[in-house]
């Protein structure tokens, strides 16, 4: 099988976010692999490993695929030091500041051109949460799409199962290779790269493109921010003392607020 997936980088999330020009300032704030991402690592990993290992010169493989500027790499090795074999990293200044639709377009191409089995991806980035690049990249490919998986069963021989947990009830859903899949957190526990495997990773490729090696051409954001505004400060809090009446003001209270 050959399995690609599909990892951003993002600002961390525990970082404070600026917009500038409509744009997430990118530059001046930490940037991380995509923590839903490391699920989607980690299950291809276990399924590669599930049916002889993604070891050099096995007959599975796991390729890391990103879309972003040349400090990505950072978030590509984070993938490789949990395992992957090899990564592909499409890196234009054409690029910048876009949206899913244009992403999905660059990825769709990448992964054609890849002829792989399965592609599998994390549910959604932290910096967007938006949950259709998957969806999207599967219309584009004409391929089946099992989305928000938290259960993956694989038959190398061409079938993929999933099991999708919904507010109806549990879904088992299966499809043909090849498949885009997406997975949930509570799929797996992603692994923590081992020394051996950082090192291992520096040594790994990462196969950087330009549009121009790619084959696409960029595509204007079909979306855009007018405008941004920074949250206010938190307010300081309403104290309701008791003097024989606090009861009826904090009814009152949750009232004017429209929670009861």
């Amino acid at each position: 099988m050959k399995i690609a997936v599909c990892v951003k980088q993002v600002p961390d999330s525990w970082a404070e976010k600026k917009m500038v020009n409509g744009v997430l300032d990118r530059e001046n704030v930490d940037a991380v692999l995509n923590d839903l991402d490391e699920y989607a690592v980690e299950e291809a990993l276990r399924i590669a490993e599930a049916h002889g290992g993604n070891d050099e010169g096995g007959a599975h493989t796991v390729t890391v695929i990103s879309m972003g500027p040349d400090r990505a790499t950072e978030a590509v090795r984070k993938a490789l030091s949990m395992g992957a074999n090899d990564a592909i990293l499409v890196s234009d200044s054409a690029l910048a500041g876009s949206d899913a639709l244009a992403t999905s377009s660059v990825l769709a191409k990448v992964i054609a051109d890849g002829a792989y089995d399965l592609v599998i991806c994390g549910t959604e980035s932290t910096d967007a949460r938006m949950s259709v690049v998957p969806a999207m990249i599967s219309a584009r490919l004409g391929w089946a799409q099992l989305t928000f998986a938290s259960k993956v069963t694989v038959d190398p021989a061409g079938k993929v199962s999933i099991t999708r947990v919904t507010e109806a009830g549990v879904d088992e859903i299966s499809a043909a290779f090849p498949v885009v899949i997406s997975v949930v957190e509570k799929i797996n526990e992603p692994r923590y790269p081992s020394f051996k495997g950082i090192m291992a990773a520096k040594k790994k490729v990462i196969d950087q493109k330009d549009l121009a090696a790619v084959g696409a051409s960029a595509q204007s954001a079909w979306s855009q921010v007018n405008d941004a505004t920074p949250r206010p400060a938190r307010a300081a809090g309403v104290k309701v003392t008791d003097e024989g009446n606090g009861g009826q003001d904090l009814v009152n209270f949750l009232a004017e607020k429209k929670l009861i």
